[in-house]
């Protein structure tokens, strides 16, 4: 008897522990055995505190799923971002997440791992193609979204606007900005001020050069735009922004009038490259307007406290085809993570309304979810950049950075007499298209 009895308690206490490992097991196979995952996130201009408060109300969101998920955030310089991220990814030691300029994907796809159509122990997809449309602004589609795949997800989305002086404004008898090119080529005459020698005294805009304005090729970009120009061919295998739209020369005119901002035999002469940084010159009370983003107006309160100035809509070629110009920056996931389903899951939340509400607050950034765009839309200092967002436009750059020299090449170019502006740009239409031929190449 007490044999057959220890036989049985033997049995039984070997069926318990085959039960418990076999739970153990599943559990793990289920990504919530409670094993730590460590997410590497690297970004550029956000400081941690940007984040603090999504990450937290991720991790608490985990809880329930046992789940012990780490993210890491680290800061990168904007002037070494790109290439620090580069290098090491190459070398294998690139972060789980990084953060995506909104032009980044031709360049940098092959860098991504676009985010998977159903991840392990969910019942439902991240996101869809409809659901991305529905929750975000067309813009973002448009640029994080290639071949049916989802590459990133927006953090925000930003678009240039009017900053203008409001003391300025009131000394010269305007009473509100300009809402089209026409208004605004009207008030460069009011308020540009020339000595008797010819040489500026106060300038209307910072507008025509390309070195001394900043983000003078964005400036440039929503002009063409507003313009029509078509600025790459369907394929996106050629530019073609020196081509003529229904036989008219949009790309020449929008070159023509940025550069003559900078022509002294031109009506409209209030710039050019002698002045200080349009920044600088903007705080200093040098210039009435400028042309910028949302992230400037807590610089500019810093840097000129008392500066009186006001923030108005991007002027518009027509008020019935709006067209604003989009630059932001996304959240991705590496494709040589070995978290990635765990990295596309922080970023799904990082994004949501809960997760972007939180990192919106603290950035104080204009929002790409629609349903926020409702909430902003009265913010004092966000609801302009936020309704803006609505019709944002962006194009396909194969290398933003080169792109960018390029046209600043351009804008030189003209103004120092080296080309005429049809020859100027042919030349940079034919520099991007042979960029983006050789990059073509090296993708194969």
């Amino acid at each position: 008897m007490n044999t057959n009895k220890i036989f049985y308690i033997l049995v039984g206490l070997i069926a318990i522990v085959i039960f418990i490992t076999i739970i153990l097991v599943l559990r793990g196979m289920g990504g919530s055995s409670g094993q730590p995952v460590n997410l590497e996130f690297w970004g550029v201009f956000d400081d941690s505190e940007a984040f603090t408060g999504a990450i937290r109300g991720y991790q608490q969101s985990q809880q329930s799923q046992k789940s012990n998920v780490k993210i890491f955030y680290r800061r990168f310089s904007y002037e070494d971002y790109e290439r620090s991220l580069i290098d090491a990814l190459a070398a294998g030691t690139g972060p789980d997440i990084f953060m995506v300029g909104n032009a980044w994907l031709p360049k940098h796809g092959d860098k991504l791992k676009p985010l998977p159509a159903q991840i392990k122990g969910l019942k439902a997809p991240l996101f869809t193609l409809s659901s991305f449309k529905d929750q975000f602004v067309e813009v973002a589609y448009n640029d994080l979204v290639s071949g049916g795949q989802i590459y990133a997800l927006p953090l925000y989305a930003d678009t240039l606007a009017l900053y203008y002086n409001k003391d300025m404004f009131n000394s010269a008898g305007i009473t509100r900005p300009p809402t089209d090119w026409e208004e605004f080529n009207d008030d460069i005459g009011l308020l540009t001020k020339l000595d008797s020698a010819g040489n500026i005294v106060q300038s209307g805009a910072a507008m025509g050069t390309a070195k001394n304005i900043n983000r003078s090729t964005d400036i440039l970009m929503a002009l063409m735009l507003q313009s029509g120009v078509k600025m790459t061919d369907s394929d996106n295998a050629s530019a073609t922004f020196a081509n003529a739209v229904s036989g008219l020369t949009v790309g020449e005119t929008a070159l023509k009038y940025y550069t003559d901002f900078a022509n002294p035999r031109v009506s409209t002469y209030a710039w050019n490259d002698s002045r200080h940084y349009s920044i600088d010159a903007f705080a200093q009370g040098e210039v009435a307007m400028m042309f910028n983003y949302a992230h400037q107006a807590s610089i500019l309160k810093a840097k000129a406290p008392r500066l009186n100035f006001g923030v108005a809509p991007m002027p518009q070629i027509s008020s019935s085809d709006i067209k604003n110009y989009a630059n932001y920056w996304a959240v991705g996931v590496s494709n040589a993570s070995k978290q990635s389903d765990d990295a596309w899951k922080f970023i799904a939340y990082l994004v949501s309304r809960e997760g972007a509400t939180a990192y919106l607050n603290a950035s104080q950034r204009p929002a790409a979810r629609r349903d926020l765009i409702d909430l902003q839309r009265t913010d004092i200092d966000l609801g302009l950049f936020a309704v803006q967002a609505l019709t944002a436009k962006s194009w396909y750059q194969i290398d933003q950075v080169t792109i960018e020299g390029i046209f600043a090449d351009m804008i030189d170019n003209v103004n120092f007499g080296k080309s005429s502006v049809r020859e100027a740009l042919s030349s940079a239409e034919s520099r991007v298209t042979v960029l983006m031929a050789k990059q073509k190449r090296q993708a194969r």
